[in-house]
């Protein structure tokens, strides 16, 4: 089996955490244990392109329990978590191309590698793999069946690639989901970035002006743990709707090159890139720290940061550099990458278990229903989504009410008034 981790003696370590990361996983665990019965995937080649930590090892778990075969690599070059590729390599005979800290070059290599294997699906978390597929080798998409795609910025790429008629097989947006987008992004990202800085910088959030780049899902769950740690909350938008939500919430509203001057943390979640740019920066005060936590390290203009401080930088924590500008110091966490897996160990398992549950049940229907589907994005049947939230209440011993026959009556009448 070809693989390329970092060391495979750390397997047994991966391995345990692998564990205590299912033991909160309660959905897939039991789709896992459904798809070991009745092998919805089997035939399948699945390419995961996705952040490899131990909630990512679970759900591949449960696509080789599905009858799949299964190759992975890194959806982001800081990411990986060493000891769970180790594991996967060593006790699931899972493939795994992914090394903590990668450069760029080998980072497209991996990609490569897993495609090479000849997918016939593609899993995706930030839709490089699929860039890559269709750019570089056009000629084995007509193999692929269907994928999925889990995160916002993904499914923003996709929709453009559906829009220029460049999309060559149909994909499922797992990202829309709502027991995705309403809970990993809001719980997941509000916890896990907090998480990262905290832990990159031991900073105290309490008292300080913190600012939130973006008030989408990510948005909105980072502002409110922001918030609950005694921070004093500032939000940036460009849309007006967004702007006005997080007004009604609270929340001081602001230009960015106002907020740069008040912020003591900036933390980008937009999905857009240049949020934080050289104007941004030279407004900054003294001690200033930017992070990012939208998927691609483009949000935070770190190329031109770099330039401002004409090598006056330095390393003062692991992943956290000081840059020296006009006699200011900012301090830059991660190099712009996903602060919360950077840095932190990503979301819980007990909030990506909602979300490893669609990608499970989105490949599962997309392997279905093959024959039907056309090359475009599509959302993930509102059928699985009320399932998973069932089975996510019952895992957690969450009992709610049933509609009373009368109830169910009055719901579906429209002569029924006052």
């Amino acid at each position: 089996m070809d693989y390329d981790i970092a060391d495979i003696s750390l397997a047994d370590l991966g391995r345990q955490r692998i564990a205590w990361a299912d033991s909160t996983m309660g959905v897939l665990s039991s789709i896992r244990e459904r798809f070991a019965k009745e092998k919805p995937l089997e035939g399948v080649v699945a390419a995961a392109c996705l952040h490899v930590t131990t909630e990512t090892a679970n759900l591949l778990r449960t696509l080789k329990a599905g009858g799949a075969t299964v190759i992975a690599c890194a959806s982001n070059p800081l990411s990986t978590q060493d000891d769970v590729a180790a594991s996967l390599v060593a006790h699931e005979e899972i493939p795994v191309f992914a090394i903590k800290g990668e450069s760029t070059e080998v980072y497209f290599r991996h990609i490569d590698a897993v495609l090479d294997a000849g997918p016939t699906m593609t899993m995706d978390d930030g839709c490089d793999l699929v860039s890559r597929l269709h750019s570089t080798r056009p000629d084995q998409t007509s193999r692929v069946v269907a994928g999925t795609e889990e995160t916002t910025t993904g499914v923003i790429r996709l929709r453009a690639m559906e829009a220029e008629r460049a999309l060559k097989y149909p994909i499922v947006a797992v990202n829309d989901a709502d027991t995705k987008h309403m809970f990993d992004n809001r719980y997941g990202t509000g916890q896990s970035t907090l998480d990262g800085i905290i832990r990159a910088t031991n900073i105290l959030l309490a008292g300080k002006t913190f600012v939130v780049a973006g008030y989408g899902y990510c948005g909105k769950g980072l502002a409110n743990r922001a918030r609950g740690m005694g921070a004093q909350v500032v939000v940036t938008e460009v849309d007006p709707l967004r702007a006005l939500e997080a007004v009604m919430d609270g929340y001081r509203v602001e230009p960015m090159a106002q907020a740069a001057l008040e912020g003591d943390v900036f933390v980008t979640v937009t999905g857009n890139r240049d949020v934080l740019r050289p104007e941004h920066f030279r407004m900054m005060k003294d001690g200033a720290i930017v992070a990012n936590s939208g998927h691609f390290d483009i949000e935070i203009d770190i190329k031109s940061l770099v330039e401002m401080s004409e090598g006056k930088r330095r390393e003062v924590r692991p992943l956290v550099e000081e840059f020296l500008v006009s006699g200011k110091r900012i301090i830059a966490i991660a190099e712009g990458r996903l602060v919360n897996l950077a840095t932190a160990e990503g979301h819980p398992a007990a909030v990506m278990d909602m979300s490893f549950a669609n990608q499970a049940l989105a490949a599962e229907w997309a392997v279905k229903n093959a024959s039907s589907l056309t090359p475009r994005v599509y959302d993930v049947p509102p059928e699985i989504d009320r399932e998973i939230a069932r089975l996510k209440l019952e895992t957690t011993g969450v009992e709610i009410d049933r509609l009373t026959p009368a109830q169910e009556e009055y719901l579906a009448s429209w002569t029924t008034g006052t």
